[in-house]
């Protein structure tokens, strides 16, 4: 099935692009979709996950809904979902 992802500030760097479609299995979660781009982006490698979860401080929407308030790194994933990754923000 085919999924969008979506890439902000720093991780629209490191993958060179804003958005790209994706093909993943039937059965694959957020956290599978994450663990792929860590291993095919040097940017990215270590900075998506911490021991299988999302990294506290990232926000992974699916379908603009934090996941965080779904199954996090388990949350299973539809054909044609949005999921948007962002990058810690600091400001003041």
């Amino acid at each position: 099935m085919d999924i969008d992802l979506r890439f902000f500030a720093t991780f629209r760097e490191a993958v060179g692009e804003k958005e790209q479609t994706r093909t993943v299995g039937d059965d694959a979660t957020v956290g599978d979709v994450l663990t792929t781009l860590e291993g095919e982006y040097d940017g990215l490698e270590g900075r998506l996950l911490e021991e299988g979860q999302i990294r506290p401080q990232l926000s992974v929407l699916k379908n603009g809904r934090n996941v965080v308030h779904m199954a996090g790194a388990e949350t299973s994933l539809e054909a044609g979902d949005v999921v948007s990754v962002f990058p810690p923000v600091a400001g003041g």
